[in-house]
């Protein structure tokens, strides 16, 4: 095997290792909105579970500090992304795009802060 072969075919197995990369990044991506999609359970579970608590707010602040914790968890999980997608170069595979991650991330986010806002105007009714 002759060193460009060798060179070649290095420079094959790196590019593959960052496709690798970029993959194993986007599933952490993943991971992390269902922890934020699980925070969100959690917050709504328990607000229905404890509805009739006293005081009245004390079940809905806690929901809501599982709202606002899965939304922290939206907007680090999409900053976290962009960051490392643009250090990165993908070669042979097709990546998930910086603007639909920030999209999705905002979305998710933004629902959640309405989430906490119809919770919390429920109760004035």
């Amino acid at each position: 095997m002759s060193a460009q072969e060798r060179t070649d075919l290095a420079q094959n197995r790196t590019e593959l290792a960052e496709d690798r990369t970029v993959l194993a990044h986007e599933r952490s991506f993943a991971g992390w909105v269902r922890t934020g999609m699980a925070a969100v359970g959690l917050g709504l579970g328990f607000n229905a579970l404890f509805r009739t608590m006293e005081p009245s707010w004390m079940p809905k602040a806690i929901a809501t500090s599982f709202l606002l914790t899965a939304i922290y968890i939206f907007v680090s999980a999409e900053r976290r992304a962009r960051t490392i997608i643009a250090k990165l170069e993908p070669h042979n595979v097709t990546v998930l795009r910086p603007m639909r991650i920030r999209l999705l991330a905002w979305a998710l986010a933004a629902a959640r802060a309405a989430l906490v806002a119809a919770l919390w105007l429920a109760a004035l009714k």
